[in-house]
């Protein structure tokens, strides 16, 4: 009986996405072949993320020319390198078989190459008067937005919404099942695909990526397997996209005031781009 609700439950989810959501491909490959969240249109993007980078940058050297430091660079390097951390995230492991199969749970470093800085090294005194300027590009950007009330709204509820994700006795019983499948073909017992992912034994760089060895590979591809054979993600999206839908109505004016903000930021950055750039 418990067997039957789950899969009586796991139809209904997926019904009640499927019919309004868009046609989606048959083989899950990556995340964005799910179809949008809710809550994506309130959150800060890659795009967004590289053009405020592009409008931080010339906005500091504005700021560095009036200081005195007339042909600071727009990708400067610091005097001395740092080390560099890279976050890894995922929101629901590896999907694409032959990822797993070749890459495990990292990538090709030829085709993700870590990011370094184009231009020259800054001198020690234009990095005294850098944290001023990066602080006032930061204040420009965010003008005319209340920042701990609505620029991080969004943000901590998808945290909230994220625990009560985790708690759903749906998505528990699918990752239940995704993880004695995991273990069924000789390899650990993981509580969710995430702790698969981002399991110690893998030995992840300061890029974020991992050695790529036999038994990571091969965990990989059963995670995969085990995925496909019981539509694991699918359900997890679904709840996921009920769980926030609920979240937005449910606030609906909070979000609606996030929004106004990233909208605001975006206004900015453009008007930066549009004067500077």
């Amino acid at each position: 009986m418990v067997w039957r609700g789950w899969r009586l439950g796991f139809v209904a989810v997926l019904a009640a996405i499927c019919v309004s959501g868009p046609e989606r491909p048959e083989v899950i490959r990556a995340a964005s072949d799910l179809g949008p969240l809710p809550a994506d249109r309130y959150a800060y993007t890659s795009r967004d993320y590289q053009r405020s980078h592009q409008a931080s940058a010339l906005l500091i050297r504005q700021c560095m020319a009036d200081l005195g430091h007339p042909d600071f660079p727009l990708d400067p390097r610091y005097p001395s390198d740092p080390i560099v951390g890279t976050m890894v995230s995922t929101d629901y492991g590896v999907l694409d078989p032959e990822t797993a199969r070749r890459w495990g749970y990292g990538w090709d470093p030829a085709q993700h190459p870590v990011p370094r800085p184009k231009g020259r090294r800054m001198t020690n005194a234009e990095y005294a008067d850098w944290p001023t300027c990066n602080a006032d590009a930061t204040r420009r950007l965010m003008r005319g937005i209340d920042v701990t009330r609505d620029w991080l709204y969004a943000g901590r509820r998808a945290t909230e919404v994220d625990k009560a994700i985790r708690r759903d006795p749906r998505v528990r019983d699918a990752w239940d099942i995704w993880s004695r499948c995991v273990a069924a073909q000789g390899f650990a017992r993981y509580p969710d695909p995430a702790a698969a992912y981002a399991d110690d034994a893998w030995q992840r760089g300061s890029d974020g990526n991992t050695r790529h060895s036999q038994r990571e590979r091969a965990t990989a591809v059963a995670d995969v397997t085990c995925k496909r054979r019981h539509p694991t993600v699918e359900l997890w999206h679904a709840v996921r996209a009920r769980k926030q839908s609920a979240d937005i109505t449910r606030h609906r004016d909070r979000y609606a005031a996030g929004l106004q903000a990233l909208r605001t930021y975006r206004a900015n950055v453009t008007e930066v781009l549009r004067k500077l750039g």
